[in-house]
């Protein structure tokens, strides 16, 4: 059926008024309109779920179930379906029931050709709305799953390597949907899995999972339907999981391990690799890094195939595993653009991870590739980069083949510098095209009353960051240069001596001579009239 086809269903128990109604819709709506009829109330309930009608011609009394009663079933299950009455009884009750229900018209009979006509245009007017919406909200649904992994990607990685500040998180739940302020961390890891509950083959598994990596998103969300699960990150996949309790009693514990240790069947079945999961404490959204690398530690220290932080002894608690202080320098560095502090605290970092793993290899190449990816995110964020996540296999592949700390250490930095030299000077470029906006603006518009504000307005950005960054752009702060542009132009036109003093001090911005005057003097050391007399 095309899509500018409408389903009609005629229900009346009348043969002769079903007959009516038909001939005026083919005469009029022609092929436009699709008809099928029904006379008794539980013929058109039933024939209602199989036709599936845009539109309801429905009478009120009529054997077995009457229209009104009809009409609540069918919006049961056609919540879409315009309804129109057609009844002989025109009682009060009936007309404020039938309104009640959301019917578009009340019709009396006998018909008259030219209401079923306008009621039916009617109909088809509403019913095309519905599709428009309908169709907007799909293309809003199809732009979002497009741009979700991203929204998620980000978050995770903010929220691990604790470089979220309020805003971003408050934009975060908004963009996600996310009405808890707590949550708690699993973390997904897969491998080959030898005798002694280890897993094995991380190199080839990461590899493999850039192909699964979408069947264990479905996965996870049948059983944590408000996860939010990051990418693959060497051989683990990181879920955050918002709640609104601030811990976790007993038995909510026993339920978040059992839907674990079903989602690890479920993934061992439909995927050819062996999972594991660890379950971090229930922690504020912002402090979710300790949960992720309680995740992580119970994982390394524990055989189970689904281990929970409080299941573990105190001997076994994990402690601080991250140079914090020496990653948040490092996004400092990134952030303000200053390149001498990122390469200072990347080798500080990488230098920290080698002597901290000598023996942990794949240990050093997960935290090496986690922070790459997050720089990754912040080239991404001021546009250096394109996200691509089929690329990140190639990349993830290459990064595990380097055999030696020495080589690994070499190739983050390297990484890391030219990322960090793409970032600072995309920043530099966009503060350049903001400056050069702002003094376009201004020259075009000088003799107008700019303020601040206005300018802030015109390049987008707050004012207290425009006032900043034009002075550390120009060497001088927004009004002085305003005022240079001004004299400069009064100047100009002193020297042609065509205009009066009233009229130049309009001209370039000045509604107050007088203050115009002051002005010109303290910036040339003479008064409009003097400078003018001078030239001439």
């Amino acid at each position: 059926m095309s899509v500018n086809n409408y389903k009609v269903l005629i229900a009346d128990d009348e043969g002769i008024v079903i007959e009516s109604l038909t001939k005026i819709i083919s005469k009029n709506f022609g092929d436009k309109c699709i008809i099928e009829s029904a006379k008794t109330g539980r013929q058109v309930i039933e024939l209602a779920e199989i036709f599936r009608p845009d539109i309801v011609f429905m009478d009120i009394h009529m054997p077995g179930i009457n229209g009104i009663d009809a009409i609540r079933e069918i919006k049961k299950t056609n919540k879409t379906t315009v309804f129109i009455v057609v009844s002989a009884y025109d009682k009060f009750t009936y007309a404020k029931e039938a309104l009640n229900l959301g019917v578009i018209e009340y019709i009396m009979k006998p018909t008259n050709k030219d209401k079923i006509i306008s009621s039916l245009e009617k109909a088809i007017g509403i019913v095309d709305d519905k599709r428009e919406q309908r169709s907007r909200e799909l293309l809003i649904k199809e732009k979002l799953n497009k741009v979700l992994p991203i929204i998620e990607n980000g978050m995770i990685y903010s929220i691990l390597f604790q470089e979220v500040y309020p805003n971003e998180l408050i934009d975060f739940k908004s963009l996600l949907g996310i009405s808890c302020d707590y949550g708690f961390v699993l973390v997904i890891q897969y491998g080959d899995l030898d005798e002694d509950g280890i897993l094995t083959n991380p190199v080839g598994n990461s590899v493999k999972a850039q192909a699964f990596y979408p069947a264990l998103q479905e996965i996870t969300k049948e059983y944590f339907r408000n996860g939010i699960i990051g990418p693959v990150m060497v051989n683990q996949v990181i879920v955050v999981v918002p709640t609104d309790d601030t811990e976790v009693t007993y038995n909510d514990r026993i339920k978040i391990i059992e839907k674990a240790r079903n989602l690890n069947r479920k993934l061992k079945d439909y995927i050819d690799v062996d999972f594991r999961i660890g379950i971090g404490s229930v922690k504020k959204l912002d402090e979710l890094s300790i949960s992720y690398r309680q995740a992580v530690h119970i994982l390394k220290h524990n055989k189970g195939k689904v281990v929970h932080i409080k299941d573990i002894s105190i001997d076994e608690k994990p402690v601080e595993e991250y140079p914090e202080q020496v990653k948040s320098e490092l996004m400092i560095g990134l952030r303000t653009g200053n390149l001498a502090r990122v390469k200072i605290e990347s080798e500080n970092y990488i230098d920290w991870l080698i002597a901290n793993y000598q023996k942990l290899n794949v240990d050093i190449h997960s935290k090496v590739y986690e922070m790459l990816l997050f720089i990754e995110n912040v080239a991404y964020e001021v546009g250096v980069t394109n996200y691509n996540f089929a690329n990140r296999g190639k990349y993830l592949k290459k990064l595990l083949e380097i055999d030696s700390n020495e080589n690994l250490k070499k190739c983050f930095l390297e990484k890391v510098v030219d990322l960090a030299t793409n970032i600072i000077f995309q920043k530099e470029k966009e503060k350049n095209c903001i400056i050069l906006k702002a003094i376009d603006y201004i020259s075009n518009n000088y003799h107008k009353d700019l303020s601040l504000d206005d300018i802030s307005r015109e390049v987008d950005i707050s004012p207290y960051y425009f006032s900043k960054l034009f002075k550390e752009e120009t060497g001088e702060n927004f009004i002085d240069y305003l005022t240079k542009v001004r004299i400069n132009k009064a100047k100009h036109m002193l020297r042609n001596n065509k205009c009066s003093i009233k009229e130049i001090c309009i001209e370039v911005g000045y509604s107050d001579p007088n203050y115009f005057s002051r002005i010109f003097k303290k910036t040339t050391g003479k008064t409009p009239t003097e400078y003018r007399e001078q030239v001439f």
